[in-house]
């Protein structure tokens, strides 16, 4: 039987997710649990419980949301979600001798994908979350750029629109906005309240639904062809809740992508759904937590 590795946690604002893996990566155990009230913090005992229970002599990695600091041990930067997670020493709160990295839940998505999801064998990604909003992540030569503050990979936040509104962190007309979940009343003029439900619509026939739709994944597109032509990556992982769609989502984005894409000597990116689903992050943490870095 495989023995245990490391432990990796990844802190959501409505779950935690928890795996033990083996050295190679195996999942040997998996867990969620409810976040909880973010005002009242339980998340931070439900927490270091799991590091007591699961990760008793294992090194233990966190992913989380926010900015990560550059020395790996607090989210540095989340203003308005999860009170007290801001400056958070997580190594001091688990009582671990050595450091509890912690991670970017995006960044940490990616090194799992890359270890052993849809990016594994790749040394050039980009990768886009398409959920509530839009995060994102590179892997640049085999290595996540992370950025002088930790804020590389916000790809939600890329322009497509100057004359648009600005997002929650000044973008005009971002991407974030013109296909994350958070905007779709807006979008749908009211007709739908998530994702899932436009797309349900758009499948039934609904011709105001697709035209909402099509329009949303035309702006992906052309996200995804701007970070193309920026970052030059072997592959475009794409996660997240509203990839769950499927083809519904990967048919018509190829189509843009084949009529927009820059293609030297007719070579083209790929577009790969994410593989480890909702446990990417805590694997990408467990990976690093195992690493030491």
């Amino acid at each position: 039987m495989s023995e245990p590795a490391a432990l990796g946690i990844d802190l959501g604002g409505t779950q935690i997710k928890a795996v033990v893996i083996d050295k190679v990566g195996g999942v040997l155990w998996k867990s969620r649990l409810e976040t909880g009230d973010a005002e009242e913090r339980p998340w931070a005992e439900r927490i270091r419980a799991l590091a007591e229970e699961q990760g008793a002599g294992l090194p233990v990695g966190i992913s989380a949301p926010g900015l990560a600091a550059r020395d790996r041990r607090t989210i540095a930067h989340m203003p308005g979600r999860l009170a007290g997670l801001e400056g958070l020493d997580w190594t001091a709160l688990l009582g671990k001798p050595t450091l509890v990295p912690v991670t970017n839940d995006a960044h940490a998505s990616l090194l799992g994908e890359a270890w052993k999801g849809g990016a594994a064998g790749l040394r050039d990604v980009v990768m886009l979350t398409l959920g509530t909003g839009v995060g994102g992540a590179i892997l640049a030569d085999g290595r996540l750029l992370r950025g002088t503050i930790g804020r590389a990979g916000h790809l939600g936040h890329i322009s497509l629109a100057v004359d648009g509104a600005q997002d929650i962190v000044g973008t005009p007309g971002s991407l974030e906005d013109a296909i994350g979940n958070h905007s779709i009343l807006a979008r749908s003029g009211r007709r739908f309240s998530t994702t899932h439900a436009l797309i349900a619509a758009h499948l039934a026939g609904d011709a105001a639904a697709s035209e909402v739709w099509l329009r949303s994944i035309r702006a992906l597109a052309c996200g995804v062809v701007s970070l193309i032509n920026v970052l030059d990556p072997e592959a475009v992982i794409v996660g997240g809740g509203i990839a769950q769609a499927g083809a519904a989502l990967f048919v018509p984005l190829q189509e843009e992508l084949d009529a927009m894409e820059w293609k030297p000597a007719g070579h083209r990116v790929r577009i790969i759904p994410a593989l480890l689903g909702e446990w990417a992050g805590a694997i990408g943490a467990a990976r690093e937590a195992m690493l030491g870095t």
